[in-house]
């Protein structure tokens, strides 16, 4: 079935252009709206057609902030070939700054490849699984901990049996330059993620987790301008000056498993953690403490690592309820 969207611009024309994808939607308030969703492209050359991603998550900002900045500063002769960009790519959830969307709920990164006749986050998906990805051979998908979690600022491909395309993520990690990387088994999130749908055709799928917190930094955002640049010029797709000197950082490669690499609330409570961003830990070290704010005469729950490793990602929020993951880790990959 054909998408529902619409695209404003040609994407096949040279140079500059942005508009939007138009998604139609029909509202109490506006019978024949649609809804806008931020798009641009450049294209100069020949070369590889790259899809950059910002906004798949509503309230992930750095992502957001350096794709807008690419956009504007960018010329088409710094490229050679074609750079697709959707800085908010769930505009409804980008709009609102939240994870998923205010008007049906949808979480995009847990809803791909999609469905044209589904509710609006689905159509999105769908949009950029058989409109989109058929153009392209590489995507940077830029996420961050959003309002939840805080992540040291991180790049992230998936393991797979295509050991030439593995190859490829692993060069674009280092290439990327973010302090850490990482490596997620197949199905990691429900196996509805756009990194799964890259991964089951082929596209090289580089992710992030940038920071978060539900705020951006310089520092976080930094990382990413960086990266971009350094990626695409890896990709041979443009040179920008980002990254004039080299990446920031010769980035520490790490794996997440199973089960044992995350930490989870047992009880709500007020979440004391007890581990910083960065830390190596050993197995059966404390990792946080859940006080009970009914009883708060109790002892507190205390929640400890599972196996060693560092710690990438951290809840944010003080308050967190039964179920919330608190932590996350890595382990050294060898590579």
């Amino acid at each position: 079935m054909r998408s529902t969207l619409s695209c404003e611009i040609d994407l096949d024309a040279p140079g500059k252009r942005h508009g939007f994808l138009r998604l139609p939607h029909s509202t109490h308030e506006s019978a024949y709206g649609f809804i806008p969703i931020p798009i641009a492209v450049i294209a100069h050359g020949s070369g590889p057609t790259v899809l950059l991603v910002a906004g798949n998550h509503g309230d992930e900002y750095e992502g957001q902030i350096a794709l807008g900045r690419l956009i504007r500063e960018i010329d088409p002769a710094q490229v050679q070939g074609r750079l697709i960009i959707l800085p908010a790519l769930n505009f409804p959830a980008a709009r609102a700054g939240r994870r998923t969307s205010p008007i049906d709920g949808g979480n995009l990164n847990r809803l791909f490849p999609g469905d044209p006749e589904g509710g609006v986050t689905q159509q999105i998906a769908y949009h950029v699984t058989e409109a989109l990805l058929p153009l392209c051979s590489s995507v940077i998908d830029l996420h961050s901990g959003g309002s939840s979690l805080m992540y040291t600022p991180s790049a992230l491909i998936r393991r797979g049996d295509d050991k030439a395309l593995f190859a490829r993520g692993v060069a674009a990690l280092k290439a990327f330059g973010a302090p850490h990387s990482y490596i997620v088994i197949p199905g990691t999130n429900g196996g509805r993620t756009l990194s799964e749908i890259c991964f089951q055709r082929g596209i090289l799928h580089l992710g992030t987790e940038l920071g978060g917190g539900g705020h951006a930094t310089p520092h976080a955002i930094r990382i990413a301008e960086r990266g971009i640049a350094g990626v695409l010029r890896h990709l041979e797709a443009a040179d920008l000056p980002w990254d004039a000197g080299g990446a920031a950082h010769r980035t520490r490669i790490l794996d997440v498993g199973g089960a044992d690499y995350y930490g989870y609330a047992p009880d709500p409570g007020v979440f004391e953690p007890l581990a910083a961003l960065g830390e190596e830990v050993r197995a059966g070290q404390p990792a946080g403490l859940i006080h009970h704010t009914e009883t708060p005469w109790r002892e507190p729950a205390r929640v400890n690592f599972a196996r060693d490793g560092v710690v990438l990602v951290k809840r944010w929020p003080g308050m967190t309820a039964r179920g919330d993951c608190l932590f996350h880790l890595g382990t050294d990959s060898g590579l």
